[in-house]
């Protein structure tokens, strides 16, 4: 299953992290204005400017790559809802008596899906029951393959019903590793260290100025903490505050529909 990251206490140790920064840079700007009071900022304006558009695009592409996945999630949960939907409603071609049986499995076999995701921070409980999918699964398919080939079966019953299970077996990887698709881990290393390098540079900038804006310290900070704490989010959506659990519910549906 996939490592949850938490993006809170990587939030809050960015948080203070920039504050001891800015103050960190501001610092050094005012020891070297006392050494050197007209040169001491002339010529550095290209340096921040580029690290500063640096870590704006890297930011930028973050983001937009974590809303990507996050939207990607969210059609693989449709797409299983409808897998699932599509091969139960195909169980009717297997013969009536085979019917009662196979339709229990696949009861299961969805309640074991919504476990599987509503556990998703345990990772003990989703590994069990990955496994008992994966057993339902196998049972499901050789209850079908077997009662598609009985008299009293639909005459295309294996080449309706089989393929439509495939579908179904196979969503399951797809979302599994849909679930652990996430940038390289030193993509967030370089948005937590290139984040305390801009605040130092921009408490350096500052300090130009013999009155500490507080304002523009908090501002610079929070901005760019909550930004970092929302792509952080995307990426686990099942642990922070923007949930994917919502979507889930098209699989409750479908399992409600099986009553």
């Amino acid at each position: 299953m996939d490592r949850e990251i938490a993006a809170w206490p990587i939030a809050v140790t960015l948080l203070i992290g920039m504050l001891v920064c800015l103050e960190f840079g501001r610092y050094l700007g005012a020891r070297r204005l006392a050494t050197d009071p007209q040169g001491a900022m002339s010529g550095l304006g290209a340096v921040e400017g580029a690290m500063f558009g640096l870590y704006g695009l890297l930011l930028a592409f973050s983001f937009s790559g974590a809303a990507g996945r996050y939207d990607a999630r969210r059609q693989l949960i449709v797409e299983e809802a409808n897998a699932i939907g599509t091969a139960y409603l195909r169980v009717d071609l297997l013969p009536l008596e085979t019917q009662p049986a196979v339709r229990d499995q696949f009861r299961g076999y969805v309640d074991s899906r919504l476990a599987i995701y509503r556990q998703f921070s345990d990772a003990a409980a989703v590994n069990l029951e990955l496994s008992r999918s994966e057993k339902l699964q196998k049972a499901i398919w050789a209850q079908s393959v077997a009662a598609s080939a009985k008299p009293g079966a639909h005459t295309e019953a294996g080449k309706l019903l089989l393929p439509a299970l495939n579908e179904m077996i196979d969503i399951t990887a797809t979302r599994m590793m849909g679930t652990r698709m996430h940038p390289p881990s030193i993509i967030y290393v370089l948005l937590f260290v290139l984040a305390l390098i801009c605040s130092v540079l921009a408490g350096h900038g500052m300090a130009a100025s013999k009155n500490r804006s507080v304002l523009h310290t908090i501002a610079f900070a929070f901005i760019t903490v909550i930004s970092v704490y929302v792509v952080l989010d995307l990426e686990y959506p099942r642990s922070g505050l923007i949930r994917i659990d919502t979507f889930d519910q098209v699989l409750v549906d479908v399992r409600e529909s099986m009553n």
